[in-house]
């Protein structure tokens, strides 16, 4: 016999048994539509997250230094910039202070910093201008304010020319920056930025904790991290517990590895309904061999081989499970999309995971039809015949 009979007899059977065949492919929908879904949430959260790593900056280095004893100076920052690797630095001084216009009063993230920091930071400017090195070198009291400290004190008007309260000293806005979102738990749109002579008063602390490196390529990284261990190990002798080194890629790599251990535990999850699925073909299958005895001793005193009736209900098996797969990925998608928009999710769908789960619904059908079709086609077909 021919597949393609062994085909149309199998969808020729379901049709026959609507409610039992839709009663059992609904275990292979429920699973495909599982692992499509999870797996879908679980690398759109990892996409969510890679971009937020994205939003500190590209190919960013960061060094930390923790206590009052352990500062980075000038002349210090002067050195780490003219290693091969670096193509800008940036320090930064930063705290919380009091922003004030009018009646309108707000505690704002400060950030003291120089004019290399929008391009280390990947920060870009919507209106006016960023913070330059005259601002810096002159102590100008002027700001650069985010998106949503421009819409707390001056609504839908342009901020820039106009001036704030910081910590009681009148200082000029002269530009605004683009909206960044929250990044790593951290808005990036309620700060203001000033030059960091001027941030270093506001703070009231001439100490810098913190500098960011911007490296030439993104496949030097490795190296130019390197190049600034050997130099802060240079510059602070037996001090390597007092400061440390961030490379931003392995932030994403970390992130990258956790992601991907929640993704297959979620798909593996999902992936057990799809095993009951395949329990519940396998009980179907049985019971049609016992109801349909009878038929299958007619074919084999007509002449039907024993592989005949095994391609058969094996045939049967896997249109059960692979019609259920085609639904469960239809019902995912759709599950997946309303998720989306309703809870404002993440969900990143790929072709690669929707292949993979409606190849282990067939493989499952494959999988537990064989038994059933195995029991079909050992029929004795005299006694079959006499079946009641």
């Amino acid at each position: 016999m021919r597949v393609w009979q062994s085909i149309k007899m199998a969808l020729r059977s379901i049709k026959g048994n609507k409610l039992r065949s839709a009663l059992t492919m609904l275990g292979m929908i429920i699973g495909v539509s599982s692992v499509i879904v999870l797996v879908s949430i679980a690398q759109g959260s990892a996409q969510n997250v890679t971009s937020q790593i994205n939003q500190l900056g590209t190919n960013l280095l960061t060094i930390n230094t923790f206590g009052t004893d352990l500062s980075l100076t000038e002349e210090k920052i002067s050195e780490l910039d003219d290693l091969d690797g670096v193509k800008a630095i940036s320090p930064v001084v930063s705290g919380r202070v009091n922003v004030k216009k009018d009646r309108t009063t707000s505690q704002v993230t400060l950030t003291g910093t120089n004019t290399a920091y929008s391009t280390v930071r990947d920060t870009k400017v919507k209106a006016g201008r960023f913070v330059t090195d005259l601002d810096n070198e002159y102590r100008q009291k002027i700001a650069v304010i985010g998106s949503d400290t421009a819409s707390t004190f001056f609504g839908t008007d342009n901020p820039v020319g106009r001036y704030l309260q910081i910590e009681g000293t009148s200082f000029k806005v002269v530009g605004v920056l683009a909206s960044k979102g929250s990044s790593m738990g951290q808005s990036g749109d309620n700060v203001v930025i000033v030059p960091l002579s001027t941030g270093q008063r506001l703070v009231k602390s001439t100490t810098i904790n913190q500098v960011y490196l911007q490296g030439k390529s993104e496949k030097q990284m490795d190296l130019v991290m390197n190049e600034v261990k050997l130099a802060m190990a240079s510059l602070y002798p037996n001090k390597a517990d007092s400061y440390s080194v961030t490379n931003q890629q392995d932030i994403m790599d970390t992130m990258s590895s956790v992601s991907d251990t929640m993704t297959m535990m979620l798909g593996g999850i999902a992936s057990i309904s799809l095993l009951v699925g395949g329990i519940g073909i396998m009980n179907i299958m049985l019971v049609s061999v016992s109801e349909r005895t009878k038929e299958i001793g007619i074919r084999k005193a007509i002449g039907a081989k024993r592989r005949d009736v095994l391609l058969q209900f094996l045939i049967e098996a896997v249109v059960l499970s692979g019609v259920g797969g085609l639904i469960g990925i239809l019902t995912g998608v759709g599950l997946g999309k309303i998720l989306s928009s309703t809870l404002s999710l993440t969900v990143s769908f790929t072709s690669s995971v929707m292949l993979g789960a409606f190849l282990f619904s067939l493989a499952v059908g494959v999988v537990f039809g064989v038994f059933p079709a195995n029991k079909a086609s050992k029929l004795n077909p005299i006694q079959a015949l006499r079946y009641e």
